[in-house]
């Protein structure tokens, strides 16, 4: 059982530790990671300074999250496909362009949110 226990706190460290990783290297490598990453601290900074319900500033942070974490996605995509090949390909094309659309999609969704928060 304790064994069982080191394995997973062990598991856990490794995930972490990897997961660290990349985001270190995407933040050193993606410029675009370090603007999404500077709208949202000042997306934050101003969920919280305006009169907001804690509802609202709560999805304003999650949808910023997620917006990171889309940009990681795209640069995770980019990445594979650079490595695969430096030929042009359309499909290679149409992989990377879908993952910068679901970046845009979801910066889309949080700018929809401030919207409807900020109308409503």
């Amino acid at each position: 059982m304790i064994g069982r226990l080191l394995a997973e706190l062990a598991r856990l460290r490794n995930t972490a530790t990897w997961s660290w990783e990349g985001w270190a290297a995407s933040w050193r490598n993606e410029k675009s990671l370090r603007q999404w990453f500077a709208v949202n601290i000042a997306s934050a900074a101003l969920a919280f300074t305006l009169d907001l319900t804690p509802g609202e500033r709560a999805l304003i942070l999650a949808l910023g999250v997620l917006l990171l974490a889309a940009e990681l996605m795209n640069t995770a995509v980019e990445e594979v496909v650079d490595y695969i090949s430096t030929d042009h390909d359309p499909r290679a094309k149409r992989a990377k362009d879908a993952a910068s659309a679901a970046v845009a999609v979801t910066a889309i969704a949080g700018g929809l949110a401030w919207l409807m928060i900020l109308l409503g």
